[in-house]
C-alpha cells in the first residue's frame, strides 16, 4: 500500500496524526512523558512549526493547502467553506487537517533519516521530473501567492518519497499468514425484534417478554411452517436492513458466533443483543473472492500496526514548535486565478503503487 492511500484513507490516526495535532495545538504548553512542547522560541517568521529538525516553511504549507482547498471546491463547489458543525468551520479544519498530514510526512522523512533509509538515484530522478511538471503546471500567480520555487516543491516530493520508503522498508518482513476462516466473510439475514422504547428508555421485563415471544413465533413460522424468511423480515424486523455481509469483529459478539456457527440456509435459535432479540438465517457461509480481498485487508491492518508501534515510539522523542501567530495567520486563497490542485496526482503519476 503507498502513501497516498495512506494518508487519503482515514487511517491516520494509527500513524499518530491525531497524537501530532494534539501537541502541535494545545491550549497551553505542557512537558512530561518525553514530550517537549515550545512555542515560537527560534521560529523563523516563515516557519509555521518545527519537528525535531524538520521545518514546515509557509510556501510549503500553503501547496498542500491550496490543492487540497481546491480539490473540495472541484467536488463540493466554492459554497463548502460556507459549512460549519458545532462551532468549527470546514476551513479551520482543513488546516488542521493539512498540518496534521504535513507533519506526518516530515516524522517519517525524518525517520527514514534515523534508520539511514535513502533515495536511490532513479528515485531521485522521479522526485526532480515531478517537481519541474508541478512547478510548470503552475501560473505566475499562484507561485506568487504561494510563493513557492521549484526547490520548495522538489523538497516537499522528496520528502513525501521517503516517507513512502520507509514506510515499505519498515514492513516489509511483515507478512502473516491470514486463514481462510480468519479471513471468511458470511452473509445473513435476519428479523429483529427490539427490546428498547424508541429514544432510549431503559429495558423493561414486560417490552421484553413480548419481543421474546414474538420472535418465538415468528421463528416457528419461518422453521416450522416454512414460510419465506425475507417476507417475514419485511413484516416483523424492526431493522431496515435484512441482509448482512460481514467478517469476524465487525458485529456484536453474540450475534457474530451465532451467525458464524450455521451452515447455509439454517436458521438460528434467539439471540439476544444489546439491539433486542434477533432470528438469523445464513445465506452464505464462505465467498472466495471477498475471503482474498479480506486477507489482503488484514495484512494492511497488521503493517500499519507494525509500522504504528515504531513511528509512535519516534514521534514521542522529538521537540515540537509551533508558530502560533503565523499559524492563525494562515488562510484559504480565494482567488479565481489559483485553481492548482494536481501536486498529489503528478507524486502518484511519478511514485505509483
Amino acid at each position: 500500500m503507498s502513501l497516498n492511500r495512506i494518508l487519503g484513507l482515514r487511517r491516520i490516526a494509527v500513524l499518530g496524526i491525531l497524537l501530532l495535532i494534539s501537541i502541535l495545538l494545545p491550549a497551553c504548553g505542557s512537558e512530561g512523558s518525553g514530550i517537549r512542547v515550545v512555542f515560537t522560541t527560534g521560529l523563523g517568521k516563515n516557519e509555521v512549526f518545527r519537528i525535531g529538525g524538520g521545518v514546515c516553511t509557509l510556501p510549503e504549507m500553503m501547496v498542500y493547502l491550496t490543492n487540497t482547498q481546491n480539490q473540495y471546491e472541484s467536488v463540493y463547489g466554492a459554497e463548502v467553506w460556507n459549512v460549519s458543525r458545532d462551532g468549527i468551520n470546514l476551513e479551520e479544519n482543513v488546516k488542521e487537517t493539512v498540518l496534521a498530514k504535513i507533519a506526518q510526512i516530515k516524522t517519517m522523512y525524518l525517520l527514514a533519516q534515523d534508520r539511514g533509509v535513502v533515495l536511490d538515484e532513479g528515485e531521485s530522478r522521479r522526485v526532480e521530473k515531478a517537481a519541474g511538471e508541478y512547478f510548470n503546471s503552475l501560473s505566475d500567480k499562484e507561485k506568487e501567492l504561494m510563493e513557492v520555487s521549484q526547490g520548495t516543491i522538489e523538497q516537499l516530493y522528496r520528502e513525501y518519497a521517503l516517507a513512502d520508503k520507509i514506510y515499505r522498508y519498515i514492513i516489509q518482513d511483515v507478512n502473516p499468514e491470514i486463514s481462510d476462516d480468519e479471513a471468511r466473510t458470511i452473509t445473513v439475514q435476519h428479523i429483529l425484534f427490539r427490546t428498547h422504547a424508541a429514544g432510549g428508555a431503559a429495558d423493561s421485563d414486560m417490552l421484553k417478554h413480548q419481543a421474546y415471544e414474538k420472535a418465538f413465533e415468528v421463528r416457528r413460522l419461518a422453521v416450522e411452517e416454512g414460510e419465506d424468511f425475507v417476507d417475514l423480515a419485511s413484516r416483523y424486523s424492526e431493522d431496515s436492513t435484512i441482509t448482512y455481509s460481514f467478517g469476524k469483529g465487525e458485529m456484536e459478539a453474540a450475534f457474530e458466533e451465532a451467525a458464524f456457527s450455521l451452515e447455509t440456509e439454517e436458521v438460528s435459535q434467539i439471540v439476544e443483543t444489546e439491539a433486542g432479540y434477533h432470528i438469523i438465517k445464513c445465506i452464505s457461509t464462505f465467498d472466495r473472492e471477498q475471503t482474498d480481498l479480506n486477507k489482503m485487508t488484514i495484512v494492511e491492518e497488521r503493517r500499519r500496526e507494525v509500522f504504528g508501534q515504531e513511528y509512535n515510539a519516534f514521534v514521542e522523542t522529538l521537540p515540537r514548535q509551533l508558530n502560533r501567530k503565523l499559524w492563525d495567520q494562515i488562510a484559504l486563497l480565494r482567488d479565481s486565478e489559483v485553481s492548482t490542485m494536481e501536486f498529489f496526482d503528478i507524486y502518484a503519476k511519478y511514485f505509483p503503487d
